[in-house]
């Protein structure tokens, strides 16, 4: 007898040409014959309807059960199971497998995909309304958590307890970076912010700690050790700390055989988008040699937007931003429905600009519903068969890549600029210019944990590489160069799916658009 999950029902759905609500794959799985069930709910819905929905199978269950009460009570061998008032937010916090879209799967399987598990998302949780006080707040939490990392490593005092020291003595700072700025003499004075004040410490140009300075960035959370002036004004510097990823991580792996394609910058809706790749990247999906993929993870920028840059409306093709949306939906359900869907916002979606960004309202989800595609805010960390993948779209590398030398962060290497952000241990250290802020009771952008694996997209650039163990991705892009990018001297890396092995960390790159 076959197995009945809800995986199997999907697909026998699917083979007939319609997607399906997971609460009513789970009412037919319940049922105490579901191949009668199946067939009793397609046979009864509207000749127009593409979704099986939990009316249809509560109405087909209905109509089945008042036809045995006719033919004479019978007890059955599998009672069917209540589930009770469905969760409207099930479709988005549930386990269970989407939906088959276009045709059955192949070389797929029975097993269902383990939900993906989110932390660090600020939607349904924003409090923020842009008040002084709760810049101080944010950033207060910023240093609060950051410092901790940092203390373990470093003996440090208060910047107003290290001005009462005697001078020449061995001490040290934490603090988030106020100023970097050059002496007369050519050296280097950093002034470092805690809550107590703020307090310089020189780094002299014959030091190796030079180079280092070179990396900083406004607003990030650093440690300084060395010695006080004899007038204990300043900390000449022996040593700076970032927060870092230790030498010693190990990341986790999956315990079976799964992989997951990691996208980003669809831009559907653009004169440019690159449907052609990204039909022959659905269409991979459903072969044989795509079997072991069980999730798509998408970076942000499903879309292409309305009023993103100057002149952006002569290069659309699609100019109403839900239309952009509901066509972006029609490309997802080429995605075979078995494939776990997990994405995040990026500056060209209908959200707001500031990060963190919630995810999408209720609206634009229901549009992209067929495929019952997760949502969740920019930054998250999705875990997945046991491996966290920390997503951010990634519009700090803009600045990261405008500050930092060429050597150490760049358009044409954006892993080595994410490097830079797993020092730092936050997505967005700098505030101000392209990057904006949005204050929150907690600074969502830290990275309190060390991911796995580090997944952004944003500068339309092929980048990948590991950093003390964590690798980090930026996927590239599916929109053609356009003229904007022209103008500022970007060639997008186009069409690339990278693929995931969890169990494994393997890297495989496809390319879609030859």
């Amino acid at each position: 007898m076959p197995s009945e999950t809800p995986a199997r029902l999907a697909r026998e759905l699917a083979r007939r040409g319609y997607n399906a609500e997971r609460e009513a794959l789970t009412l037919l799985a319940g049922a105490p014959d579901p191949d009668h069930a199946l067939d009793d709910t397609v046979e009864r819905a509207p000749d127009d309807a593409l979704v099986v929905t939990t009316d249809h199978v509560e109405a087909a269950l209905g109509a089945a059960g008042e036809e045995r009460a006719a033919a004479g009570p019978t007890p059955p061998e599998n009672p069917p199971v209540s589930t009770g008032t469905p969760d409207p937010e099930s479709t988005h916090d549930s386990g269970g497998v989407p939906v088959e879209t276009e045709g059955s799967r192949r070389g797929g399987h029975d097993r269902d995909p383990a939900p993906a598990e989110v932390a660090g998302d600020v939607t349904g949780r924003s409090t923020g309304t842009g008040e002084y006080d709760q810049f101080v707040r944010t950033f207060r939490d910023r240093f609060e958590r950051l410092s901790g990392q940092l203390r373990s490593r470093v003996s440090a005092r208060p910047a107003a307890a290290a001005a009462e020291m005697s001078g020449g003595t061995e001490t040290g700072l934490v603090g988030l970076v106020n100023d970097v700025r050059s002496t007369a003499g050519g050296h280097w004075l950093v002034e470092l912010e805690d809550a107590t004040g703020v307090f310089p410490a020189l780094v002299t140009r014959e030091r190796d700690l030079a180079d280092l300075v070179d990396l900083l960035l406004p607003d990030e959370c650093i440690a300084v050790e060395g010695r006080l002036s004899d007038d204990a004004g300043v900390l000449f510097a022996d040593a700076i700390h970032f927060p870092e990823v230790p030498r010693t991580f190990q990341p986790s792996t999956a315990d079976r055989e799964v992989a997951a394609a990691l996208v980003s910058d669809v831009h559907v809706g653009s004169e440019e988008f690159r449907g052609d790749a990204w039909d022959r990247f659905a269409d991979w999906l459903h072969t044989d040699e795509a079997a072991s993929v069980e999730y798509l993870l998408i970076a942000g920028d499903m879309v292409e937007g309305v009023g993103v840059y100057p002149g952006q409306d002569e290069e659309l093709e699609v100019v109403d931003i839900y239309e952009q949306y509901e066509a972006f939906a029609e490309r997802l359900k080429r995605v075979p429905g078995d494939v776990e869907i997990v994405m995040i916002p990026g500056n060209h979606d209908a959200v707001r600009l500031a990060e963190p960004q919630p995810a999408f309202d209720e609206e634009l989800r229901s549009i992209m519903s067929v495929h019952d595609a997760r949502v969740v805010g920019n930054p998250a960390t999705v875990t997945v068969e046991g491996v966290s993948v920390l997503m951010y779209h990634g519009m700090s590398l803009d600045g990261v890549i405008a500050e930092l030398p060429d050597e150490h962060a760049s358009y044409d290497r954006p892993h080595e600029a994410m490097y830079q952000l797993l020092r730092k241990r936050h997505v967005a250290p700098q505030y101000g210019g392209k990057n904006r802020l949005a204050p929150e009771e907690r600074d969502y952008l830290v990275m309190d944990e060390v991911p796995d694996v580090f997944h952004t997209g944003h500068v339309h650039k092929l980048g990948y590489g590991k950093y003390h163990g964590v690798l980090a991705i930026n996927s590239g892009c599916w929109q053609a160069q356009t003229a904007f990018q022209k103008s500022v001297n970007i060639d997008p890396d186009v069409g690339y799916a990278p693929i995931l092995r969890l169990d494994t960390h393997e890297l495989t790159l496809r390319d879609f658009a030859p």
